[in-house]
């Protein structure tokens, strides 16, 4: 058993610097030395920007801190292997689904997936199936998929290769994961999951239980969202022999970049610390923290907190709704003014991330909803009309294969003619990043009116954010 209060490439960082290094090596900023702007506060930021010296270890071989990192890492999470990721859980969706997917191999996805996922699929030269998940209708988001999904899609497709399921969905909601995983492993099918937004359910009840703890064979942790790591900090862990062990580190060592950062890998390196050491009196003082935040939200009457369904999710996160006649967008705008700052907003919800507090620390709740009060103080009472409607099919393919989206034409359709057409580019509203449209899919109504939604709310799109804004969309010159 190894101590999970050790630091070990942290440590070796700051032993490397403490000798005063003189550097004749990349990076260019020389520890810091050499600076864009000659100033404290962003050459301390440089100071442990480092490359593979002696002592430091290097990611792509390590045998030495990051090795020892990595293994402490595995043992917090009980996993037969993991790994730091330095690209952020994109790389980890990558590189586990590259690994597990052999090519023309038949693929079920969680169709809430997100781009990562569906640009693996790409690579990876598989046929997707895609599994609609279950319809939330008062949160007004697609949730997770249900196991009887699950069950059509393996009587359909028998000789499936692999699931790959999202856990939780961005909300923090979560879904009977481990009778999926277990009807899964029943049919020797192995389970690859995206738990970007879960890497803290390690620490256990009132979180969900890990996708890790729950069986799955491969998962993705992105430590920065919710654990004290850099942006683009991320974990891969491999739990079974289902997943080949070898073909995942021949994939993270095309992926990864050859020249990781030594700060993300402290920051990952030091969350990993962070989150084993939390202890029951953190845990009290975070669950009254977010307790008495949420009460006194549910005193704004112009907004509403909404409750996770069977009071199963995660309690880091809150989704409220306008009852002022805002859009979420525009209520994201509104407490952006006040300097209150959002990870989401959606036609319908605005989505805040709390941080994973230790015992003691400080965050400023109670300002937060007076400046929110304020915010939306001078706006008459209005609750939200339900315009929503539900998707057509549970289980569903492109209607096109990804060899012929590569010798087929493209040309815009006016979006008012584009049903039934096939889409020849992603649509994705960001955040999440999880695509509307998917290049290869065929347009349909709902599809649509979520595109009109989305639109007309002020939603923001990666890519062909001026083409959609003008009232168009891309489709492929077919008449399949």
């Amino acid at each position: 058993m190894k101590n999970q209060l050790d630091t070990p490439l942290y440590n070796a960082l700051k032993g490397h610097i403490s000798n005063n290094p003189v550097s004749f090596h990349v990076p260019g900023h020389k520890y810091g030395e050499i600076a864009a702007y000659q100033d404290e506060f962003f050459k301390g930021i440089l100071k442990i920007d480092a490359t593979e010296l002696t002592g430091l270890d290097d990611l792509h071989s390590p045998e030495g801190p990051i090795r020892e990192a990595e293994e402490l890492l595995s043992e917090f999470y009980k996993s037969k292997k993991s790994f730091f990721l330095v690209n952020g859980s994109t790389v980890g969706n990558l590189a586990m689904i590259m690994a597990a997917c052999p090519e023309d191999s038949t693929v079920f996805v969680q169709r809430n997936c997100h781009k990562s996922v569906l640009n693996a699929l790409k690579l990876a030269k598989v046929r997707p199936v895609f599994l609609e998940p279950e319809v939330n209708r008062e949160w007004k988001v697609d949730a997770g998929i249900s196991t009887q999904t699950v069950q059509e899609a393996i009587n359909q497709y028998p000789n499936a290769k692999a699931i790959i399921l999202t856990y939780p969905n961005y909300y923090g909601m979560v879904y009977d994961l481990k009778e999926i995983i277990d009807l899964a492993h029943h049919h020797h099918i192995p389970v690859l999951v995206d738990e970007a937004h879960g890497p803290h359910f390690a620490i256990g009840d009132p979180f969900p239980a890990s996708a890790l703890d729950l069986g799955a064979d491969s998962v993705v942790h992105s430590a920065h969202k919710t654990l004290p790591a850099m942006t683009m900090g991320s974990f891969l862990h491999v739990n079974s022999s289902l997943i080949n062990l070898e073909k995942v580190k021949e994939y993270l060592g095309i992926f990864q970049s050859s020249s990781p950062s030594y700060p993300i890998m402290a920051s990952l390196d030091l969350s990993r610390h962070y989150l084993s050491s939390y202890n029951n009196e953190d845990l009290s003082f975070l669950l009254s923290e977010i307790n008495s935040f949420k009460e006194e939200l549910a005193k704004v009457e112009k907004i509403k907190v909404l409750a996770f369904p069977k009071g199963l999710g995660d309690i880091l996160r809150i989704t409220i709704q306008s009852r002022c006649g805002l859009s979420g967008f525009d209520l994201q705008k509104r407490f952006e003014a006040f300097g209150i700052y959002t990870e989401l907003a959606d036609p319908y919800n605005v989505l805040f991330i709390l941080p994973l507090l230790k015992k003691g620390q400080y965050y400023p709740f109670n300002e937060t909803v007076e400046k929110i009060s304020r915010a939306i103080n001078d706006l008459a009472f209005e609750d939200i009309k339900d315009e929503l409607q539900l998707g057509e099919q549970r289980i569903s393919e492109l209607a096109i294969s990804y060899r012929e989206m590569e010798v087929l034409s493209v040309k815009p359709a006016p979006i008012e003619r584009a049903l039934g057409l096939i889409c020849a580019q992603s649509i994705i509203p960001y955040p999440p990043g999880i695509p509307l449209l998917m290049r290869g899919e065929r347009i349909t109504n709902n599809k649509l009116f979520q595109l009109k939604n989305l639109l007309d709310t002020g939603a923001r799109f990666q890519g062909e954010d001026d083409l959609l804004k003008a009232g168009y969309i891309k489709t492929y010159s077919t008449t399949t």
